[in-house]
């Protein structure tokens, strides 16, 4: 089990939302955002901030740092097909273990969110659309969509409706905008329901963007 940072907005959650930081970061980078959100009249929500294994990382030539899986030089590029995918899997996993774990201390699956950051956006995105079981929504920060090819094979029908939350800055030098829109277009394409977010802003989050956060969270975790 990953180890994970927690945090709720009030006691006995009733909801919960499963948030991964980028790479080289930690579970501590997005904590602070949640004193930003505008949750108001949403039931009380359980954040997870789970930590990404430690592993050495390609493009930061071999460093060990916080990873969900490797990057190597051109995996970023507008268009890249290459992607650890043995990497994103195993990620995939770990994530399923944290849902499985909220729903035994009586979360329902349908009133959990995965959100992420960068590569924590691509593991959001891998496994809320391919989980069996319908969740409340899922929430992708300035990145993409992994192991693109084998989507369709893989994706849950389970989750063809749910809510997806995709954001990406139109400065983006690490991840290019039109990873992200690409993401998009190929997900409506293939049907499924996409609010799309875009900011003047490089590979970060800004306010107009929490704010937008917020008003979704409310919406998908059923405002009381």
């Amino acid at each position: 089990m990953l180890e994970t940072i927690e945090l709720q907005t009030r006691t006995n959650p009733t909801a919960a939302v499963i948030w991964m930081h980028g790479l080289g970061a930690d579970g501590n980078d997005f904590v602070p955002v949640v004193d930003e959100l505008d949750l108001s009249g949403a039931p009380a929500i359980r954040f997870i901030f789970p930590h990404a294994p430690m592993m050495p990382v390609t493009i930061n030539n071999g460093y060990v740092m916080r990873a969900w899986y490797d990057v190597s030089f051109g995996d970023l590029e507008t268009g890249a097909k290459r992607i650890d995918e043995k990497g994103v899997r195993q990620s995939q996993a770990q994530i399923g273990e944290l849902i499985a774990r909220e729903a035994a201390r009586g979360i329902t699956h349908d009133s959990i969110v995965l959100a992420g950051f960068s590569q924590g956006g691509a593991i959001a995105l891998q496994t809320g659309l391919r989980y069996p079981q319908k969740l409340a929504g899922v929430m992708s920060l300035s990145s993409y969509l992994p192991c693109a090819s084998s989507f369709e094979a893989g994706a849950s029908s389970a989750n063809k409706a749910t809510p997806l939350f995709i954001a990406h800055g139109t400065e983006d030098p690490v991840v290019p905008y039109e990873r992200g829109s690409s993401t998009r277009d190929l997900l409506q394409q293939s049907g499924y329901v996409v609010q799309w977010h875009e900011y003047a802003m490089p590979h970060s989050v800004c306010l107009e963007e929490i704010r937008d956060i917020g008003e979704w969270l409310r919406k998908v975790l059923r405002v009381s």
